[in-house]
């Protein structure tokens, strides 16, 4: 019988040696692949898999255009991306990080889904992991890093580094991503209660990228397509912008408020072109952050949640709305920025 001590040794992570078993095509820019191995047996969370993350190490080529194997390192010992990030860049391939969409890992062939967003540009030029994705095959190989659900600090789907969603107690929510964020934002809308209600907000290229979408909550799911009919695009993050503002109005009907009347103070300023703008509940449990306004109340606590996430500027702007002019406490809020408009990304 295993006892605590040694499940305790369990590591969070492990790697997970997979093959593609199907390719999907969801709408111009979405493409699904299913990962199927009896590794993933040993992969996920105790609980709805919600916005978790998981990292996919993304092959090099060969001369010959031919897949390199994949790079042998534990990912069990700490410190297992510094020896990851020491190979050879031309053997290592490429990290990136994506969401799992769903998970069937208690079939006899366990698999999970990821959607990629098909990200090239004018040229048809994308990162590393869109141009996998477009060439993927069934039979295909490739080597997944996500979290050990035989770990025992992982008994619940909130505990895994790899998971922002932490609504408390709250019975409202706002959902908004750019379409980076749309897998997770799906996965979490199906896994929601009866009893919540609210928003979310999906802003994708265009028309053609409108998924099909439920939950069991009273959440009201919007589409936001930049590109019109007449062949013009709005600027990114525009439309979830607005819509945001407009659900979530001044004064702050879902914040704190200062003494003299005030909503909440200037957030601290992020860097997105050199910083990564990742700013959670669980983060700010831990640390001293001074410009938070209720710092006795924990995280969870208050009615109203929100989760934001896709491109880092835009998530700053939201960040700064929801927190400066509608009073938001910091911690009934997630912020993330999952990439930077012309950086290169998956």
């Amino acid at each position: 019988m295993k006892t605590r001590e040694t499940a305790a040794t369990q590591p969070m992570s492990l790697a997970f040696q997979v093959t593609v078993s199907a390719v999907q095509e969801l709408s111009p820019n979405f493409r699904r692949i299913t990962f199927g191995g009896y590794a993933l047996r040993d992969f996920g969370v105790h609980g709805d898999s919600l916005d978790l993350r998981v990292k996919l190490l993304v092959p090099s080529l060969a001369a010959d255009g031919t897949e390199l194997p994949p790079p042998v390192f534990e990912t069990s010992q700490a410190g297992w991306y510094r020896t990851w990030l020491a190979m050879d860049p031309a053997v290592r391939g490429s990290m990136r990080t994506y969401t799992v969409r769903q998970a069937r890992l208690d079939a006899v062939y366990p698999e999970i889904d990821v959607d990629f967003v098909m990200h090239f540009d004018d040229r048809g030029h994308g990162g590393p992991a869109a141009n996998w994705a477009l060439n993927a095959r069934p039979g295909d190989a490739i080597t997944i890093i996500g979290p050990n659900n035989r770990a025992a600090h992982c008994t619940t789907a909130e505990t895994y580094s790899g998971i922002e969603w932490r609504p408390g107690l709250a019975q409202r929510v706002l959902l908004a991503g750019d379409e980076t964020a749309v897998p997770a934002i799906s996965a979490i809308l199906e896994s929601l209660p009866p009893y919540m209600s609210g928003h979310a907000f999906l802003e994708v290229p265009q028309a053609g990228d409108f998924l099909e979408l439920s939950s069991p909550a009273d959440v009201e799911i919007t589409w936001l397509a930049r590109g019109a009919a007449i062949g013009r695009s709005r600027p990114h993050g525009q439309l979830l912008q607005e819509a945001v503002r407009k659900a979530v109005p001044e004064p702050g009907w879902v914040g704190i408020r200062t003494d003299d009347g005030g909503a909440g103070p200037e957030p601290e300023d992020v860097n997105v072109d050199t910083d990564i703008l990742w700013e959670t509940p669980a983060r700010l449990e831990t640390a001293d952050i001074s410009a938070t306004k209720n710092p006795g109340i924990p995280a969870g606590a208050m009615p109203f949640y929100a989760w934001i996430a896709g491109e880092a500027a835009v998530i700053k702007d939201l960040r700064r709305y929801l927190v400066r002019d509608v009073g938001m406490d910091r911690k009934q809020v997630a912020f993330m920025g999952y990439w930077r408009q012309g950086k290169a990304e998956g």
